[in-house]
């Protein structure tokens, strides 16, 4: 059995629009005879005869008259069906991740991005204060948050993401560092303590008035600096750590990619660990890009040579 096509109903109802066979396959730019036969096919498909053929040309039989009704409604359909998706473009893929200041999760969203099929996107990372981090996934203005829990921020945090149906997935525990310039009479040291650097300007992040301790991005902090200085941007975080002198406290995941021969990562001596991980949000499914993202992010960890927490 024959497929029964747009195509002929198309010529079924310019026949009758024409009046004859000739006409409409001058319109059709169809030969006469191709258009003859492919009504014949189309008769002897559905067992019925649509045109009565005389010397005045043709005419619609009971049969054909029904037939009409209908090849006019397919193909209004049909019409309805390629406005709606002709012209239309594909969906533009949407992402967007914040983040603590972490260069990692930075290189795994360029990575996320070369590797993306889509021609139309838009992408968005904000690397941003912790407790914003929180709200964005939690509005869901980010699919992704980046945070570090520590066993002294653990219940602070832990208790906000529950309240607002956050989950906490970990992607590998991290013992502390401290950035500092090579030219820093400490850059040589196996390792430091957070007396030695008490000379140094202590460098954070700043969190904003309501940024209790318990959202610094920083582990751990001198019980009392004399030399503070707050900012809200990681660049501005390297050109104090090599004009001033200064030191920042971190996972020490990041140096490698600075290019930057003028820092250094140095071993802090303490028992605080950061717990680097991303949140979610418990009613959201993750998009295409957001779950190659986290595959990125996980290749890119692992390169610096972390395990990661399964």
């Amino acid at each position: 059995m024959g497929v029964m096509t747009l195509l002929q109903l198309k010529y079924i109802v310019k026949i009758v629009e024409c009046g004859s066979m000739n006409e409409a396959s001058h319109e059709l730019y169809v030969s006469q005879p191709a258009l003859s036969s492919s009504v014949k096919e189309l008769e002897n498909e559905l067992g019925i005869e649509i045109f009565i053929r005389s010397s005045q040309g043709i005419a619609l039989t009971v049969d054909g008259a029904e037939f009409l009704t209908y090849a006019r409604q397919v193909l209004d359909q049909a019409s309805l069906l390629e406005e709606r998706y002709k012209n239309a473009k594909p969906r533009k893929q949407l992402c967007s991740v914040s983040t603590q200041h972490y260069m990692f999760a930075v290189e795994a969203f360029v990575e996320m991005i070369e590797s993306t099929k889509s021609d139309e996107y838009e992408f968005t990372i904000r690397e941003t204060r912790t407790k914003d981090i929180i709200n964005q996934v939690a509005n869901m203005l980010s699919e992704i948050g980046i945070i570090y829990l520590s066993d002294f921020n653990k219940d602070v945090i832990g208790k906000l993401l529950r309240e607002k149906h956050l989950e906490f997935h970990p992607l590998f525990r991290a013992p502390l560092h401290v950035f500092i310039s090579r030219d820093n009479p400490l850059a040589g040291k196996k390792k430091v303590t957070m007396d030695d650097l008490k000379p140094f300007p202590f460098i954070q992040y700043e969190q904003g008035e309501e940024g209790s301790f318990f959202f610094a991005e920083e582990a751990v902090w001198p019980e009392y600096s004399p030399k503070q200085i707050n900012v809200t941007d990681r660049a501005t975080i390297l050109n104090f750590i090599i004009g001033l002198n200064g030191y920042t406290v971190c996972t020490g995941i990041d140096n490698g990619d600075l290019n930057n021969e003028k820092i250094v990562t140095v071993p802090l001596d303490t028992d605080e660990t950061m717990l680097v991980g991303w949140i979610t949000n418990e009613r959201a499914k993750l998009s295409k890009a957001a779950e190659t993202y986290l595959e990125k992010l996980k290749s890119v960890v692992a390169s610096h040579g972390y395990t990661l927490i399964d």
